[in-house]
């Protein structure tokens, strides 16, 4: 039987499987924790809810396999008839993410190891090494019994493989592990003396004269081989990767034409994404912002367009997320009233398909019987509950948006292997971490309104007409040439400190930092100058350029690192203003062809948009309405027939009015709108806006 999946909508539809229109609404929904009689109960509720896909059979292995010769399907097959009969579609996980207890038993070394050499035992959840033979076959023996029995059901939907991967066990230092990784050093160096110079190995007589010497980097007397660890970080995710890979393999071998899917846990170091998303059918993504935190959707908005980024825009699937409180942190704060709404506008906004959650009913027992649910544990009198039926109703008026698309006006480099080098030890500072390099860029341009895209750093740029890169510690020649051409074709690159340091194995640049990048930006770095933590240096912004930013009074202040810098050829826009690289270049441009190429070699902090405000007026990079009120956020969706779709979400605590460039329809409420929305504290407008030709 021929399948037909529309892989650029989430809402998919076969001559098989059950058509799931609209916009995608669900959960988790854990039915083996119930007896039978409830899931009719449950059905029910989702259909007044406007449930219509629920994930299932996530933590389900050791109920749907007792013991190795054992299979118990009798229970799931009357729960996807069910789900079936009452047009709810089912995302069906592999159940692998946890490993029941008899599999565990016959094969102890199943279980993880620390660096330390500590074994960590069972009664949690994904309790496996990586590399343990015993557990992928198991795993892919489990998922192939799954894909036989139910690749014809009319409820399967999607194919949902394992569960957050790397969120417990990221790494295992068994000596299975310890096989793998020197398999994988195999096949990335080749032969023993290329991998000795990658490593750098005369340094304190580290040389390796075989293979079989080599051992995972556990604990050891002082500090260990930057590179060995650069490559642990490396094989540890492709070692998670292998486990998901060979589990995909199957379901496109028995269940072709099914998407598949595993849920990302937003922004993780552990895992590169932009590999791990090559083998993905779609990206789905867990996401938890503290309600507790007011800039928490700052956040949330970066890791959500790094999700619509992973497959070049296409829409993308919000797995889970809390209707309230969670269960795992020090003090859990639910959502007031109206935040769960506009937190789930919110990944729709920013491209999203669908909004699912953990879960569908809480829990009565277990580790997360605290975490909210769809379905609160005082049932349909909750507060709640009440939301989950307003939100899905909602969710059916903005079905039309389903498949349009939004594009950022620039683009932000992230590369992992750059992550996790920059994050070693023996650095001149610990306190340069990729992620607080790269919020108050992203928190600039959010304030902006400005919407952008994160790419790799081998991504074509056109388009683009400005790229912004927060840090590039690991840089190699063929990217810097890539930034230069962009550069001199016409664009705008804006360059953090600390960057262009390195090789892709970690060695330093010869001739003076930023290596590779010293021609474009036009200036050499001396020496790096980490600022000590409680003191900052402030940074005058007075530059030479007659067009450069002016102090208002209140001048920028450096914070964690600034650098002596010598310019060689490019513009000073700013200067240290005290400190003793006081009058020393602390911002600079530098104009090559058609383009201009700024850096940055201090990190300033909540300061960082006064700087951004030039190369974004350069770059012609504006909000995508004018005169945006604080805390309001925006976004715009283009359908393929021309239509827009136009998000106004308000996070602030105010009524806010927001002029409007093209009146429009409000789809949350019917109402058609004149130049202008108004927005209470915590509301939202969804408006459709007509195709160019229909306008006026």
């Amino acid at each position: 039987m021929t399948a037909t999946v529309t892989t650029d909508r989430l809402t998919v539809t076969t001559d098989r499987l059950t058509r799931v229109p609209g916009l995608l609404y669900g959960g988790d929904w854990n039915p083996e924790q119930w007896p039978e009689q409830v899931w009719a109960e449950d059905v029910k509720l989702m259909a007044e809810a406007g449930v219509n896909l629920v994930t299932v059979g996530v933590f389900s292995w050791a109920r749907l396999q007792p013991d190795a010769d054992s299979w118990d399907f009798g229970w799931l097959d009357r729960l996807l008839d069910l789900c079936h009969r009452h047009g709810v579609a089912v995302d069906l996980a592999t159940a692998t993410a946890s490993p029941p207890a008899w599999l565990v038993r016959a094969h102890p070394d199943l279980l993880p190891v620390t660096a330390d050499g500590v074994r960590l035992e069972f009664g949690s959840r994904q309790h496996y090494c990586p590399s343990s033979p015993a557990y992928r076959e198991a795993a892919v023996r489990l998922t192939r019994a799954l894909a036989e029995r139910y690749r014809h059901h009319p409820a399967l939907a999607l194919w949902h493989i394992h569960n957050e991967y790397g969120d417990h066990v990221q790494e295992c230092f068994c000596p299975a592990s310890a096989v793998d990784f020197r398999r994988w050093l195999r096949e990335r160096h080749g032969g023993i003396e290329e991998l000795n110079r990658s490593w750098g190995t005369a340094f304190w007589s580290q040389r390796y004269t075989s293979f079989e010497q080599i051992e995972p980097p556990r604990t050891a007397p002082g500090p260990v081989n930057p590179t060995q660890l650069l490559d642990w970080r490396r094989f540890c995710s492709d070692a998670l990767l292998a486990l998901h890979r060979a589990e995909k393999a199957v379901l496109d071998e028995v269940s072709p034409g099914v998407p598949v899917t595993t849920n990302f846990m937003s922004m993780l170091k552990a895992l590169d994404y932009w590999e791990w998303s090559r083998h993905e059918d779609l990206v789905s993504d867990d996401a938890y912002p503290d309600p507790a935190d007011p800039r928490a959707h700052v956040n949330a908005a970066m890791n959500y367009d790094l999700m619509r980024s992973l497959k070049g825009g296409r829409p993308w699937l919000l797995m889970e997320q809390a209707p309230s409180a969670v269960s795992w942190r020090p003090v859990n704060v639910p959502k007031r009233p109206g935040l769960y709404r506009l937190w789930s506008l919110q990944a729709l906004a920013r491209g999203a398909d669908g909004v699912l959650h953990f879960q569908w009913r809480a829990s009565v027992a277990g580790a997360e019987k605290f975490h909210s649910a769809m379905l609160p544990h005082r049932g349909t009198a909750a507060r709640g509950w009440q939301e989950t039926v307003r939100f899905g109703a909602e969710l059916r008026r903005l079905g039309e948006i389903a498949g349009s698309r939004l594009r950022g006006r620039a683009a932000v480099l992230l590369d992992w292997d750059s992550w996790w080098a920059l994050e070693l030890d023996d650095h001149p500072s610990a306190r340069m971490r990729w992620p607080e390099l790269l919020r108050p860029w992203y928190a600039a341009l959010h304030e902006r309104g400005v919407t952008v895209d994160f790419v790799p750093p081998t991504a074509g740029l056109d388009g683009y007409p400005l790229v912004l890169a927060p840090n590039l510690y690991l840089l190699d020649t063929a990217t810097a040439d890539r930034l230069t051409a962009y550069v001199r074709d016409g664009g705008r690159l804006v360059c953090g400190p600390f960057s262009g340091i390195a090789d892709r194995h970690d060695h330093i640049h010869p001739g003076g930092h930023p290596g590779p990048l010293r021609e474009l930006l036009g200036i050499v770095v001396d020496e790096h100058w980490p600022i000590p933590d409680g003191t900052t240096t402030a940074v005058r912004l007075d530059g030479a350029a007659p067009d450069s930013p002016r102090s208002d009074g209140t001048e920028p202040h450096a914070e964690r690192w600034s650098e002596w810098i010598e310019t060689e050829g490019a513009e000073t826009l700013a200067r240290y203003a005290s400190g003793t690289l006081a009058g020393l270049p602390a911002v600079t441009r530098n104009r090559l062809g058609a383009g201009t190429a700024w850096y940055l070699s201090c990190h300033l902090g909540a300061d960082t948009g006064r700087v951004l405000d030039l190369p974004l007026a350069e770059a012609g990079v504006g909000a995508e309405l004018p005169d945006l009120p604080a805390d309001v956020e925006v976004t715009r969706r283009h359908a393929a027939d021309g239509r827009q779709y136009l998000f106004l979400l308000n996070h602030g605590g105010v009524e806010r009015r927001v002029p409007l460039d093209t009146p429009g329809t409000d789809l949350l409420t019917g109402a058609a709108t004149g130049d202008a929305v108004t927005l209470a504290p915590l509301g939202a407008a969804v408006l459709r806006l007509p195709a160019a030709e229909e306008r006026p």
